[in-house]
């Protein structure tokens, strides 16, 4: 049941730049809005860490901040900047720690690192902290300046592909570190 909820909840984020394009064509923007706080919401159910539920918080706030300082269109083409914004808080937030998020992830599977691997994971972190602050960038652009397709387009499809090229441009990197 809880592997269900996540993946609806996985669905749901994914998703997301579809139904607000979607909806942005068929109805006003305060219509939409209630389908952000349910993602959200869900979002926040779904994570055990205190840290995860952090990130949810700091997104309904950050979410609220723009619509009350902006529009509510342009809050809702927010949502990519936000997760983005809080991802990267995540990600360079823990290079400032004994371990960095991607050590404790590796540390799961494989507990006792090498000091080249926990060098290793700082370097990943680091790189997802730089891929999250400029896509963010770019989700920002995109909502301020963009077309609704165009930002469509960035968030519901080009930021998932870099995200996958990044993942798995390091994976083969590892595989690579890992026989070296």
């Amino acid at each position: 049941m809880k592997k269900n909820f996540t993946l609806l909840v996985i669905l749901l984020s994914i998703s997301y730049p579809f139904m607000v394009y979607w909806g942005l064509q068929q109805v006003e923007a305060k219509w939409i809005l209630p389908l952000v706080l349910i993602i959200l919401s869900l979002r926040w159910f779904s994570k055990k860490q205190e840290s995860e539920r952090k990130l949810v918080i700091f997104s309904v706030l950050s979410l609220f901040a723009v619509i009350i300082f902006t529009d509510q269109q342009t809050g809702l083409k927010f949502y990519p900047v936000v997760m983005n914004a809080g991802f990267f808080i995540l990600f360079a937030s823990s290079l400032f720690t004994n371990e960095s998020l991607v050590e404790k992830l590796a540390r799961i599977k494989e507990p006792d690192l090498s000091q080249s691997a926990i060098r290793y994971t700082r370097k990943v972190t680091l790189a997802w902290s730089v891929f999250f602050i400029i896509n963010g960038t770019i989700a920002c652009l995109t909502a301020l300046f963009a077309t609704d397709e165009i930002w469509m387009l960035y968030n519901g499809l080009i930021a998932y592909v870099l995200m996958g090229m990044l993942a798995t441009g390091e994976w083969l990197i590892r595989l690579r570190v890992r026989k070296a």
